[in-house]
């Protein structure tokens, strides 16, 4: 039925393919904009997912304050300020088990 219709002078001219002719420029650079959109969003989405599988599951808070006083006492042993048998006492105390 198209080809029919296309063979018999029909509106969008005699090959089927002059469907977009109207869109001028403008349009096909929309298009094109529209579509690296797209594309960079499916990317940036694909990225998101892959971190945060690569990172496993996120501590809750009180994994994340323990986590910050472990580094705090790793610090205070570099510097010094504490011997080996407090920082493993101390150490310890924040990851029982």
């Amino acid at each position: 039925m198209w080809d029919d219709f296309n063979r018999d002078g029909g509106r969008y001219g005699d090959s089927g393919w002059d469907m977009h002719d109207g869109l001028g420029w403008g349009g096909w650079v929309f298009m094109v904009i529209a579509v690296l959109l797209l594309v960079a969003l499916v990317v940036a989405v694909v990225i998101a997912l892959l971190r945060m599988a690569s990172t496993g599951p996120q501590p809750g808070a009180g994994g994340a304050r323990r986590s910050r006083a472990e580094e705090v006492l790793d610090e205070r042993f570099a510097r010094g300020e504490i011997d080996e048998e407090e920082y493993r006492r101390r150490r310890a105390v924040l990851r029982p088990g």
